[in-house]
This record gives structure tokens, sequence and C-alpha cells, in this order.
């Protein structure tokens, strides 16, 4: 049962995240070459391009994250594993619990710092992009890490039960 709802939830997040990564970063190297080929080609430069590239960069970072956990690519110290090869299954359970702590103070401050921005109706320089709504992307990355974390978990804690049952 809770393998077959982590599954739709990998699918519907790998689909959300490779997606809007790739919609994302196609919109922001689109402006930004139309913003190269303007600066260069003609002396006149979008102001609005830069702010776009760089919501856009903070965009996929934290959208990136989600899929980080998902192919186990966040970054750790692996230099007690290759020490002490039986810590390793406690080690990775310690990093994924870490894992989820951090995306739970993700889900809570981010939630804190949506209020805010919705209580003070701020809006970017250029384009006047509501940053609630770039603010949003906080607590979205924290579930979506936390999902995220919940499967990885579980895929090693089946991946350890069928090695026992092998033994």
């Amino acid at each position: 049962m809770l393998g077959k709802l982590l599954d739709f939830l990998d699918k519907i997040l790998t689909y959300f995240e490779e997606w809007t990564l790739f919609i994302s970063v196609l919109v922001a190297l689109v402006a930004l070459f139309v913003n190269v080929v303007l600066r260069y080609g003609f002396n006149y430069s979008l102001a609005w391009s830069e702010e776009l590239v760089r919501e856009v960069i903070i965009y996929t970072t934290f959208i990136g994250c989600s899929a980080a956990v998902k192919n186990r690519s966040m970054i750790k110290i692996d230099a007690s594993v290759q020490l002490l090869p039986k810590l390793k299954m406690p080690l990775t359970y310690f990093s994924n619990f870490v894992i989820m702590i951090f995306a739970g103070m993700m889900i809570y401050y981010g939630a804190l710092m949506v209020a805010l921005q919705h209580r003070t109706q701020q809006k970017t320089i250029i384009m006047e992009i509501p940053l609630v709504i770039l603010y949003a992307i906080l607590p979205l990355m924290g579930i979506m890490m936390l999902i995220r974390a919940i499967q990885v978990i579980y895929q090693d804690v089946m991946e350890q039960r069928g090695q026992k049952k092998e033994q």
C-alpha cells in the first residue's frame, strides 16, 4: 500500500520536476540570449531579462533539491563509510533523517515567509511579480524533499529486507 502510494507520488513529482526545470531553464535561456543579441547587436538592453534569469536560477535551485534527494546526490562526506563500511546504513538513515528535518524547517519557515509576503504585498522591482509567488517555492520544496526522503528511506528499508531474506 505504502509502496504504491510512493510510486504514484514519484511519478507525479518526477513529471513536475522535469517539466518545470525544462521550461524554466528554456525561458531563461531564451530571455538571456535575446538580451545578449540586443545588447551587442543593437546597443539596447532589456532590464527585465536579468531579473527573470535571477528568479529562474533561484526556482531551479529549489526544485533541483528535490531531484537531488531522489537521485541520492546530496552533498555527503563518505570518508567514514569508506573506513568503516558497517556504518553505511546507519549514516544513510541519519542523512535522510537530517534531510527530513531540513524539509520540515523549509515547510514551516517557508510558510511564515509566504504569509509575511502576502501581508506586505511586495513585488519585484522591474517585472512586478508578487513576492508571495516567488516565496511559495520554499514550502513547496520542503514538501517535495520530505516526500523524496520518505521514498528513499522506504527503498533502503525494502532493499535491506531483501538482503536479509537472501542470507
